[in-house]
């Protein structure tokens, strides 16, 4: 079984202004284990192959990862961001299914000063 020891993102919406919402992210490293590894490819609209990743990974779980496990988006594995696909809770650990590359939200507006 692989060992993890990395990155966790969670991402909450967060009110900015009246009627205004903006993502915030949280990461926090983790410790755990690999129970599935598993790589294919995905056809699609795209000209190449997408590569999609059906991994599993259970990692130690603290009261932060309990109490926003609904927000966690992706795990920070082998140099990339993996969007997760669900979260479960097993008491002390947390298991995650990862899948396809997480592409990270961008506003539409800047606030370059």
């Amino acid at each position: 079984m692989a060992k993890f020891n990395g990155v966790i993102g969670y991402v909450e919406m967060k009110k900015t202004a009246p009627g205004v919402f903006q993502e915030e992210v949280t990461e926090r490293i983790y410790k755990g284990d690999f129970v599935k590894t598993a790589t294919k490819w995905r056809d699609g609209e795209n000209l190449n192959s997408d590569l999609v990743i059906d991994n599993r990974l259970s990692v130690v779980a603290d009261p932060f990862a309990y109490s926003k496990f609904p927000m966690i988006r992706y795990v920070v594995w082998m140099g990339a961001k993996w969007k997760v696909t669900s979260a479960e809770i097993q008491r002390p650990r947390l298991i995650l299914t990862i899948g396809g590359v997480y592409n990270e939200q961008t506003s539409g507006t800047s606030s370059d000063s």
